[in-house]
């Protein structure tokens, strides 16, 4: 066990170091057959008491976090940027978002997250929606905050009656602007999925020019994505 922990602190280098998961699974089959060998000082006790003590820390995807970090910084300098995180289920995608997530917020960031369903699949901007609906909620928890007021007061201006549309689909909207009369153009309007498109495009453009804080948009399970979030 010592060995195990001197390994993973750097305290062992090359030939005295684990090479191969069949070498730790060797060494731990040995601890289970001959166990007095190997816990020599070790309160046992105390460690059944203590159990497995779990962390959020990543393990070989500090590369890929290191990349995340890289595109929110030059995202200051041009306005935007865009990421992808790909690879099979149970890799650690989520844990790796969750990672950026922290380093967003401690540089004053604003990180909302949506998440595209297989059952919403026929519910247009879905999991988009749900994410400025996050958005409201982050806003107008900054009360009165100058912050606050300008962005309101942006999305007011910018979208006017039309805030209406939205409210249908982020329901928090309504915090801003309060109650919203019906709006019979968008129940009359044969192309009210493009309509609303156009207003979220709106949406976007006002929060990301008004506020002074950086705001990224995470989308999780991208491969349930509704045919109106991708196009």
């Amino acid at each position: 066990i010592g060995n195990m922990l001197d390994n993973i602190n750097g305290d062992i280098v090359g030939d005295e170091s684990y090479r191969r998961m069949t070498d730790v699974r060797n060494d731990l089959k040995l601890m289970i057959e001959n166990p007095e060998r190997f816990l020599l000082n070790v309160d046992v006790e105390k460690i059944s008491n203590s159990g497995l003590e779990l962390t959020d820390t990543i393990y070989g995807q500090e590369n890929e976090l290191s990349l995340l970090k890289q595109c929110y910084k030059r995202s200051h300098s041009r306005s935007d940027g865009f990421a992808i995180i790909a690879g099979p289920s149970g890799i650690g995608k989520t844990v790796l978002a969750n990672q950026f997530e922290e380093f967003v917020s401690s540089k004053e960031g604003i990180f909302i997250e949506g998440k595209f369903d297989q059952l919403q699949q026929s519910t247009p901007f879905h999991a988009i929606a749900s994410a400025f609906n996050e958005y409201c909620n982050v806003l107008l928890s900054d009360g009165a905050s100058s912050q606050s007021i300008a962005v309101a007061s942006a999305l007011r201006e910018s979208l006017g009656q039309d805030a209406c549309c939205l409210g249908k689909v982020i329901p928090n909207l309504s915090m801003i602007f309060g109650d919203f009369e019906e709006d019979e153009v968008l129940l009359n309007c044969v192309n009210a999925q493009r309509r609303l498109q156009y207003l979220l495009c709106r949406f976007v453009e006002v929060i990301s020019s008004s506020s002074s804080n950086p705001i990224v948009l995470f989308l999780d399970d991208l491969q349930w994505a509704d045919p109106a979030s991708i196009t």
